[in-house]
């Protein structure tokens, strides 16, 4: 066999042997992708408890184009309180975020942090915390919990990868895009400059639960169907190596 033969043949052998691997370790990818996701969130606000506030805001920086990270929707670490949602939503335990915010110089120019305003919104998504509140986590409080399901969907799923059918759509819709759309589109066309009726401003939990809802839901649906595809790739690619003697 030519030289320039030989070595085309050991290059397509390396090429699909790197598919097969792939399609035997794709799970452990996403899942360690989605670990990593949803860590670094809560590395950002440790950071800056410890002092390191130039890596924090480098975190911070990265998941900005990602989520809005309103501090009024976020969770915080190393504070008073877990969270601090506008006194609007009415959450019974916690104290406002009106009353804590006001009390720190970075929101000076705000006349009145309880109204819904462009100063309320650009100051709120910046604002990173304080030594008394804490620090936000850099994704907010539903991001963190609809990957934090997809994260934990990913590993039940590798105990029941070749029993686990795809989720049927319908209640798909009625568990993952239901809950969020009501909860998150009830606030949004509450809000100005739309103002449907009264302001709604959800709660951490109703958050936390239609964002988890959501992980959840898609995750059920996208993996069953990519370990299916996975599964077709690693019969393909045995079936390849073994006629050229590859395997």
């Amino acid at each position: 066999m030519p030289v320039n033969d030989e070595a085309a043949r050991r290059r397509a052998i390396r090429a699909q042997r790197a598919v097969l691997w792939l399609s035997k370790t794709w799970l452990w990818l996403v899942t360690g992708f989605f670990a990593l996701f949803v860590g670094l969130p809560f590395l950002a606000p440790t950071l800056m408890h410890l002092g390191a506030e130039g890596p924090a805001r480098v975190i911070y920086a990265m998941y900005a184009p990602l989520c809005h990270q309103f501090a009024f929707r976020s969770w915080f670490l190393f504070g008073e309180q877990a969270a601090y949602p506008r006194a609007v939503a009415g959450v019974d335990g916690l104290a406002s975020y009106e009353t804590y915010a006001s009390r720190d110089p970075y929101f000076q120019d705000v006349p009145d942090l309880s109204q819904w305003s462009v100063e309320l919104i650009e100051l709120s998504r910046t604002f990173v915390g304080n030594e008394v509140m804490g620090y936000k986590v850099a994704l907010c409080e539903r991001d963190i919990a609809t990957y934090g399901a997809l994260l934990a969907f990913s590993v039940f799923f590798a105990f029941v990868r070749r029993r686990l059918r795809p989720v049927p759509l319908l209640l798909y819709a009625f568990l993952g895009l239901g809950p969020i759309a009501l909860d998150g589109v009830s606030q949004l066309l509450s809000a100005p400059p739309i103002s449907l009726w009264p302001v709604r401003e959800s709660t951490p939990l109703f958050r936390t639960v239609t964002g988890a809802f959501f992980g959840l839901m898609n995750g059920w649906l996208a993996l069953p169907y990519l370990e299916e595809a996975m599964r077709e790739s690693r019969m393909e690619v045995r079936a390849k190596l073994r006629r050229i003697g590859a395997l």
